[in-house]
C-alpha cells in the first residue's frame, strides 16, 4: 500500500499522453489519415471500485486508411471515476480499526492499437465498427482526513466500439465524432478492505474528427 500525493504522477502521465499524440496531430497533413479528440463519459459495470458514472475523461486517437474501408492506428485515453463513502468503521486486520468517511477514485489510462472498418467514406455520415487492444494502467485511491492511500496496477485492455464521424463538408474533413463503446481491463488489486476484480465500463464519446 502506498501513501503519496497524486498530483505529480498524474501530471507526468498526462504529459506523456500530450507528447505522444502531438505527432498524429501533424499527421493530418498526410493524405488518408484521421485524428479524433473526444470527451468521454463512462458507467462502470458490476461491483467496481468507485462505481459512479463520470464525465472526467478524454480520448485521443489517430490512424491511417490502409484501404478506403480499413484503418489502423493508435489511441490513448484516460478516465477518472469518483465515489463518496459515508463515515464507517473499517476492520483492517490484526485488531486494527479505523472510523472515517472516504472519497474513492479510480483513474484509468489505457493505450494501444486500434483497427476500424469504415462505411461510406467520402459521405457526410461515415459510420464504423472498431476494436482497441492494448495495456491499461489503473490506480485505485482512498482519500480520508488529509491522507491518500492508493494501489496501482497494470492489465490488458480490450474495447469494441461503434461510432460515426459527421463531416458537413466531406472534402474539408473536419467534423464531429460520436461513439458508443464497451471496455474490459484485467486489472486486479486490493485497497484497505476493498477489492477490484477487472474493470468493465460502458461509455459514450463525443468530440471532433479531422
Amino acid at each position: 500500500m502506498k501513501t503519496l500525493s497524486i498530483f505529480s504522477r498524474k501530471a507526468l502521465l498526462l504529459a506523456v499522453a500530450a507528447v505522444t499524440f502531438a505527432l498524429p496531430g501533424r499527421a493530418q497533413l498526410i493524405q488518408n489519415t484521421y485524428l479524433n479528440v473526444d470527451w468521454q463519459v463512462t458507467v462502470p459495470l458490476g461491483s467496481a471500485f468507485a462505481d459512479k458514472a463520470s464525465g472526467w475523461g478524454m480520448n485521443f486517437e489517430g490512424g491511417y486508411f490502409v484501404t478506403p474501408e480499413i484503418t489502423v492506428g493508435a489511441f490513448i485515453s484516460y478516465q477518472t471515476n469518483i465515489e463518496s463513502i459515508g463515515r464507517q468503521t473499517l476492520q483492517l486486520g490484526s485488531g486494527a480499526a479505523m472510523t472515517t468517511a472516504q472519497k474513492h477514485t479510480l483513474f484509468e489510462l489505457p493505450f494501444g492499437v486500434v483497427g476500424r472498418y469504415n462505411f461510406l467514406k467520402g459521405s457526410v455520415f461515415q459510420p464504423y465498427a472498431g476494436l482497441r487492444i492494448g495495456a491499461d494502467y489503473a490506480e485505485m485511491s482512498s482519500y480520508y482526513y488529509t491522507i491518500q492511500q492508493y494501489q496501482d496496477t497494470w492489465g490488458v485492455y480490450l474495447s469494441p466500439e461503434i461510432g460515426v464521424s459527421i463531416f458537413p463538408s466531406p472534402a474539408q474533413r473536419f467534423g464531429f465524432h460520436v461513439a458508443l463503446f464497451y471496455s474490459y481491463a484485467s486489472n486486479n488489486d486490493d485497497l484497505l478492505i476493498y477489492t477490484m476484480n477487472n474493470i468493465n465500463r460502458f461509455g459514450v464519446r463525443v468530440g471532433i474528427s479531422f
